[in-house]
């Protein structure tokens, strides 16, 4: 009877498959028999889905062995495939840090959102997304300050929900104040469970319906946090809701204090010499003239569809091949390299510019 294979040797046939499959690897083989099987990228799989309010859905994501967990405030890059072209967002797990076996998505359907209204029509138990290591600064300090506040409005519940959950799952002894809006009573996800956790000792949440209450005032985060000039305060939410809050804070002296997640495209401006220069995509045969904007905008303005994600510089779904030519990026750096990847997106034309898109 023949020997069986020792332990080692068979922990050695994956890698052994990967060099034979070579370039195409073993990934791309056995995702064809199941897409959670792949080994070097992160899948998740939708195990539960449920609907909050009317223009929200809210997965239940189970991820691959490749996922190494997140810290709570943490966000995503989410992949969908949507009529044969993949798309990334970034989304923000709303789940405890603690509890990482799946991962909990609350995506609100944006009018303009492609992908979000694709997930919010078409999500379904059994579907497959691409999934990110974790990213992002927007977390919790080590060690845990003696108070903390949570602001947050609309979609920006997910971030800061999922340092509540972690804390609570922490025993956390210090006090914790949310103070959250959104317009009605019934666009507020996770109703029950705010009010559960208010009912917790050291815990305060305050929902301000926008439509009845008004927006953001001081009086507003006195009444949840008296002390909220003593502790770290952690935001999420709309632009109007960060300059409100932002200017309260640098007014009382206190700017340091705050912190903000946002996922608002970058600023780019390019000096006036730079614009005026000859873009020209060379595959598609299209040439246009720079006048300052993203090279995304440019080519959709040119009536082109280059892939692209987020628009912000972190899906790097829009990276492109540029052949030659002065580009300036959002950072203000300036590159006139030849056969050097670029984001479309994040990226203007300083001068002549060939891309090969």
């Amino acid at each position: 009877m023949a020997a069986l294979p020792s332990i080692p040797a068979l922990r050695t046939l994956p890698r052994l498959a990967e060099r034979l499959l070579t370039p195409h690897g073993f990934d791309r083989y056995v995702e064809l028999i199941d897409p959670m099987l792949v080994r070097r990228e992160i899948r998740g799989q939708v195990v539960g889905l449920r609907r909050q309010t009317a223009d929200s859905v809210t997965l239940t994501v189970r991820p691959n062995r490749a996922w190494r967990g997140f810290a709570a405030g943490q966000f995503v890059r989410v992949t969908v495939d949507i009529d044969g072209v993949r798309r990334t967002r970034c989304y923000s797990p709303a789940g405890s840090a603690h509890r990482d076996d799946t991962l909990e998505f609350t995506i609100k359907a944006h009018e303009d959102g492609l992908v979000s209204r694709h997930l919010h029509r078409c999500a379904h138990v059994g579907m497959v997304l691409g999934l990110s290591p974790a990213d992002g600064t927007f977390t919790l300090p080590s060690p845990r300050p003696e108070a903390i506040v949570l602001i947050a409005a609309g979609s920006g519940i997910t971030p800061v929900l999922s340092m509540l959950r972690t804390l609570v799952d922490e025993r956390y002894r210090g006090e914790v104040s949310l103070l959250y809006y959104a317009r009605t009573p019934d666009d507020v996800p996770y109703a029950d469970e705010l009010a559960r956790l208010a009912a917790r000792r050291g815990v305060r949440v305050h929902v301000r319906h926008t439509a009845s209450d008004g927006h953001f005032t001081a009086a507003h985060l006195s009444d949840v946090a008296p002390w909220f000039a003593e502790a770290p305060a952690y935001l999420c939410g709309p632009p109007a809701l960060r300059d409100a809050v932002g200017e309260l804070y640098t007014r009382s002296g206190i700017g340091d204090q705050l912190h903000t997640e946002e996922f608002t495209p970058p600023v780019l401006t390019v000096p006036a010499a730079g614009v005026g220069g000859r873009i020209r995509f060379v595959r598609s045969g299209v040439e246009v003239t720079g006048d300052g904007r993203t090279l995304l905008e440019q080519a959709e303005s040119a009536g082109l569809t280059p892939e692209h994600g987020c628009r912000m510089g972190i899906c790097f779904s829009c990276t492109q091949r540029k052949v030659s030519g002065l580009v300036r990026t959002a950072t203000g750096e300036e590159s006139a390299e030849d056969d050097e990847e670029i984001q479309l997106c994040v990226t203007a034309a300083a001068g002549d510019v060939e891309i090969d898109c």
